[in-house]
Order: C-alpha cells, then structure tokens, then sequence
C-alpha cells in the first residue's frame, strides 16, 4: 500500500488493535494476476508478430504485383485501393478489441452495481462501432480510377490517389478515436442513471411491501 493507504488505515484502525490478517486467497490472486501479465505478454507479442507479418506480406505482394518499367514501379490504381481496403479492414477489426482490452476495469467500476447490463451494454456498442466502421469503408471504396486522381488514361496510381487513401486512413482513426472518446464519457453518465433507477425501483418494492 501506499503512506496515504497506511495513514488511513492508522487512523480507522482501533487504538491497540492488532493488524488484520492476511486474506486467505491473496496467494491465489496473487498468482492470477501473474498470470494474467503474461498472458497480456504473450498476446502482445503475437499481435506484434501478426502485424509484421501482415506488412512484410503485403510488401512482398506489391512488389511481385506491381509492374516495372526501367527499373520504376508502374502499380496500378486498383492494387493501392485494394490494399487500402485491406489495411481499413485490419485496423476496424484489431484496434477497436485492442481499445477495448484497456477499457475493462474502468467498464466495471462504472457499471459495479449492474454488471449484467454493463456487459449488454459493451456488446451493443461494439455493434455499432462494427456497423460505422463497414459504413465509412463502403461509402469510400472506389471501383474505377476517379478524374481528381488523374489517371484516368494511364490506371496508376497518383499522388492524388495516394492523398485520398491516406486520408481513407486517417478518417477511421479520427472515427475510432470519436467513438471511444464519446463511450468514456457517455459512459459514467449511463452507469448513474442505471445506478439510480435499480434505487428506485428497490425503493419502490420496499414501499409497496409496506402495510
């Protein structure tokens, strides 16, 4: 503990009381929380491992894909929309979970009275962040070269395209980012409103059961 956790416990600690004894299961927990860091560890390293895996295979792709022409790279317009699809899809599917891993313990102090709807309402929300993330990729997939990319004629790809598909990227961040900004306010608000109606309503059964 802590000198703020130790002046505390001096202060509410009866005078000449002995100190409490140890919890049974600390040992236990002890252990599970050991446990539980190596297996964050672990999982880090795989998705560590995953993600350069992913890059080195998508590299690889592009250069055996790409065509050259005197020693210069030609990539066609369709290969950079592919990959940029790919790269949105990866980011909605691990960033949003790898959020989430962080933001379990702060979930259940806000919702300790009511974990059952807590975990409703995690789910719910990771519907719709799974929903606005397959939203925004449709509304910015592209089946032809567009005429602001200026490649109409040849079908490579342009800076112009390269600033868009950046961009495609930078978009869903912001939108993750949004949305998780918005939960962690929304939610200490929502877990004192459901907080306050399982009072009223347990108040209101003790009323009712009064003569």
């Amino acid at each position: 503990m802590s000198d703020i956790e130790h002046l505390i416990e001096d202060a509410l600690k009866p005078p000449g009381a002995a100190p409490p004894p140890p919890s049974p299961d600390l040992f236990a927990r002890v252990l599970d929380s050991v446990h539980d860091d190596q297996a964050r560890r672990r999982r880090l390293r795989r998705d560590v491992a995953a993600w350069v895996a992913g890059v080195a295979a998508a590299t690889t792709l592009v250069l055996v894909l790409t065509p050259r022409s005197n020693g210069e790279l030609h990539m066609p317009w369709w290969i950079l929309e592919v990959a940029t699809n790919l790269a949105l899809v990866a980011i909605a599917l691990w960033l949003g979970p790898f959020i989430k891993r962080f933001g379990r313990a702060y979930a259940a102090d806000v919702f300790h009275d009511n974990p059952l709807t807590g975990k409703s309402y995690i789910v719910l929300t990771d519907i719709v962040y799974y929903l606005i993330f397959s939203a925004y990729i449709l509304f910015t997939v592209r089946f032809a070269p567009q005429s602001t990319w200026n490649n109409e004629f040849t079908g490579l790809v342009t800076a112009e395209q390269l600033t868009v598909e950046v961009a495609r990227i930078g978009g869903i961040l912001l939108i993750i980012g949004i949305l998780h900004g918005l939960n962690i306010v929304l939610m200490p608000v929502l877990g004192r409103l459901f907080s306050l109606n399982r009072r009223v309503d347990r108040h209101g059964e003790r009323l009712g059961d009064r003569p």
